[in-house]
């Protein structure tokens, strides 16, 4: 008698399906953060060969940063229209052809390189616009207002994860087998994720790993489980969107943490991009060397971000 109660109590007891989406967006994210930095790990022995300067090298960075600019608010207009699942899918696979695509500009010449880099690197910034809302809005519908904090915590924390792994792994590439198979490996792992994507996320409702308990649990913690279906979308006018834009942009706590966010990406794409150059141009260190030197900062942003989200919850 005993072990049919203990195993009814067993059956009934929740799952914990969120917590492998969320180490899904974790790894998704560093290849994220691992793609921006497949330039400037492999820069400084790219220049060589191609003939890029310093200030040429800044321009092929800033493609990037303005494409992602440039995609933000469009990206999230896809992800709120199409779903995060479908959107996000094609956002790894598209950025990781790009990302890859860059280990052939070689067989340009002259300032042609320089046209074909900076397009495939804007191209990579646009492709990689819609993940981090894309993320937020996985974390929205997946996770309690107790735990998002953590949640979040965790995939930003990816940014830094990615340095700390994929730095020596480049560095070791560029030194051993020649720059352009950073590029080839970063790719081509990253088209491997996309349809690991496909197969691991869903939405709260239809995920086959989650039980009565766990959607009970997250939904009435203000998770927002029906967020990509349809049928549960009602129409907004626009004056009730633009009200709500206004408000938003009008809101202290927004304008602060829009600052605070400023700040951190300052900081956090100079030691993906120009950090590992300087060790390499500056204070003449191998690349091999360069890249497990540029990991030591981003080992205290892993450990500080995840303790932050963790101390906020």
């Amino acid at each position: 008698m005993s072990s049919l109660s203990h195993a009814a109590s067993s059956a009934e007891k929740r799952t914990n399906a969120r917590y492998w989406i969320v180490v899904m967006l974790f790894i998704v994210t560093s290849f994220n953060y691992g793609d921006r930095a497949t330039l400037s790990i492999a820069g400084s022995e790219m220049a060589k060969d191609i003939g890029l300067d310093p200030v040429g090298m800044g321009y092929v960075f800033s493609a990037f940063s303005w494409a992602y600019v440039i995609g933000q608010i469009p990206g999230g207009w896809l992800l709120d229209r199409f779903g995060s699942k479908r959107v996000y899918f094609w956002s790894i696979f598209i950025w990781s052809v790009f990302t890859l695509l860059q280990g052939f500009v070689d067989i340009f010449s002259g300032f042609g390189i320089i046209v074909a880099l900076f397009t495939l690197r804007f191209l990579v910034g646009l492709a990689e616009s819609p993940s981090f809302p894309g993320n937020s809005r996985i974390v929205a519908a997946w996770f309690p207002a107790q735990e998002r904090g953590t949640a979040v915590a965790i995939f930003n924390s990816a940014q830094y994860f990615a340095t700390v792994i994929f730095a020596p792994i480049m560095g070791w590439l560029t030194h051993e087998v020649g720059w352009s198979h950073v590029f080839f490996f970063m790719g081509g792992l990253g088209i491997i994720i996309s349809f690991i994507w496909l197969k691991v996320i869903h939405e709260p409702n239809n995920h086959p790993g989650v039980n009565k308990k766990e959607l009970e649990y997250i939904a009435e913690g203000g998770a927002l489980i029906n967020m990509d279906q349809k049928d549960t979308k009602a129409k907004v006018p626009f004056s009730v969107k633009w009200g709500q834009i206004k408000q938003l942009l009008g809101s202290r706590m927004m304008i602060g943490v829009y600052i605070g966010q400023y700040c951190i990406n300052a900081l956090t794409y100079f030691f993906i991009t120009w950090f590992p150059v300087y060790l390499v141009q500056a204070r003449g260190m191998s690349i091999l060397k360069a890249g497990f030197v540029a990991s030591v900062p981003a080992v205290c942003g892993f450990i500080g971000g995840v303790l932050g989200g963790i101390i906020s919850d």
